[in-house]
């Protein structure tokens, strides 16, 4: 699966457009990590702990829509857009969004 945030693929033009495609996700990040993060608000640096919170969940969101997209039949996802935001009570929970065109090439 060819997946990118570009509308088409140089070299490979869309034979057929299958649909619109999303994926989502929403994770937690516990309160020790919280703490982590405080102390580097703090001090200054970055967060090894929320960084890694925020790959998996991209990477769970991106797994969701590229296999919503195989479903459908398509070889690649074109025009894909991610958006985060954190939500639940006091912003305790990361949200990933993306969303993109599942194609066949």
């Amino acid at each position: 699966m060819i997946l990118t945030t570009t509308p088409t693929i140089e070299g490979h033009p869309v034979q057929q457009y299958k649909g619109v495609v999303t994926g989502e996700t929403i994770i937690g990040a516990n309160a020790i990590k919280d703490m982590m993060a405080s102390f580097h608000d703090f001090f200054g640096g970055r967060s090894k702990s929320y960084e890694r919170v925020l790959q998996e969940a991209k990477d769970a969101s991106i797994k969701e829509l590229s296999d919503r997209a195989a479903q459908l039949g398509a070889n690649a996802v074109v025009g894909i857009d991610l958006d985060y935001e954190t939500v639940g009570q006091s912003n305790s929970m990361l949200m990933v969004t993306c969303s993109g065109t599942a194609v066949v090439l």
